[in-house]
């Protein structure tokens, strides 16, 4: 069966981008709802080796750095004190390097979070999970984390990228809220997440896979939404 994507996808691309531009702010108040106890805002893979260098960071993804950073002063000056952040901090025989660069290897600058996170104040009571995968959950503490704060029905989503971890990290938050039949909202802000983009000329030079970083962005997030994830333009003041 042959696909013509430049032949069918057109007004579909045109409806994304309509989607995405009237994408609404969300109040932190409003999600808070003077029960700060019971948000919590996680953070994946804002660290040197996305942001910063190494090979797969990238300048797109280093500008996630402010907004996230920022996201986390404003949440602690409004009560939250449920933080944590995912990491990559591969093994050097990590199984993920068949498929990409060797990257963020276990103690290295790679593996650790930006400075901008590392200076906030309360950077010594955030919780923090190396991963080996682009899951935050499989073989992580996460899971037993967010279980032992039953407490938590509103999750904030932030970081990178928007259709690897971020986007396995925000379906699992979803998908087991609903396996449980339990009510939970979770929040992913679109100013706050991004991913990676390679040119097609790019990659062709180099023999990898394209990656149009626009495209992969605004797609998962609105699979995002159709999987009842509240993704918002931005978590306003």
């Amino acid at each position: 069966m042959t696909i013509k994507l430049t032949e069918h996808a057109m007004p579909f691309l045109a409806y994304l981008d309509q989607w995405y531009a009237q994408l609404s702010d969300l109040p932190l108040a409003e999600v808070i709802a003077g029960e700060p106890e019971r948000v919590a805002l996680i953070s994946i893979d804002v660290i040197n080796g996305f942001c910063v260098s190494g090979p797969l960071a990238s300048e797109r993804v280093g500008r996630l750095v402010n907004p996230v950073s920022e996201l986390f002063s404003r949440a602690y000056a409004a009560g939250m004190r449920n933080f944590a952040l995912t990491q990559d901090t591969h093994d050097p025989a990590a199984p993920e390097f068949a498929v990409y660069p060797p990257h963020c290897l276990r103690g290295t600058r790679e593996s650790e979070a930006v400075d901008e996170l590392k200076a906030l104040p309360f950077y010594d009571s955030i919780a923090i999970f190396p991963k080996n995968s682009i899951s935050s959950q499989i073989g992580t503490g996460l899971g037993a984390w967010i279980a032992a704060r039953p407490q938590i029905d509103r999750f904030i989503v932030v970081g990178d990228c928007s259709d690897l971890c971020t986007y396995q990290a925000a379906m699992q938050l979803r998908l087991e809220a609903n396996a449980g039949n339990f009510a939970r909202r979770v929040i992913v802000p679109a100013d706050a997440v991004d991913t990676f983009d390679t040119p097609v000329a790019v990659a062709h030079d180099l023999g990898i896979y394209a990656h149009d970083g626009e495209l992969h962005h605004v797609l998962f997030l609105h699979h995002m939404a159709m999987n009842g994830i509240e993704v918002v333009r931005r978590v306003s003041s």
